[in-house]
């Protein structure tokens, strides 16, 4: 591919591209041309790894590690967290608010019973 590229060097991009089979034929007869692969494939002919992880099943995201607040006020912590924290549904956590920031501790389960729900000791 390399050596293609090379013979093709007078050529602008898309021809270059076009030339080294990087195209489609529409419906419509227009010939669209797919630079992104023809980039990714010279990468890879030069030895650039693009991915760095190695294979990737391709679903999903990555996690960012950050949440934003939607409209309504809540914030959502994704399934990808929870699952990585090994958390079931139904665990409680009790929520400090600090200054700029958010600590959820997770209430333990012999605790949790011994309280009426919000936090004081339940009297017998």
């Amino acid at each position: 591919m390399l050596q293609k590229v090379k013979e093709l060097s007078d050529l602008p991009r898309r021809e270059t591209a076009k030339r080294c089979g990087y195209y489609t034929v529409t419906k419509s007869d227009d010939t669209r041309v797919n630079l992104t692969d023809f980039y990714d494939a010279l990468l890879a002919a030069k030895g650039v790894p693009l991915d760095a992880n190695g294979t990737k099943d391709g679903r999903g995201r990555e996690p960012t590690y950050r949440v934003s607040v939607h409209k309504n006020g809540q914030i959502v912590i994704g399934a990808t967290y929870t699952e990585t924290m090994g958390l079931k549904p139904g665990d409680e956590f009790e929520i400090k608010l600090g200054y700029k920031h958010i600590h959820l501790k997770q209430v333990d389960d012999e605790k949790a019973s011994d309280t009426n729900g919000n936090g004081s000791q339940i009297e017998e």
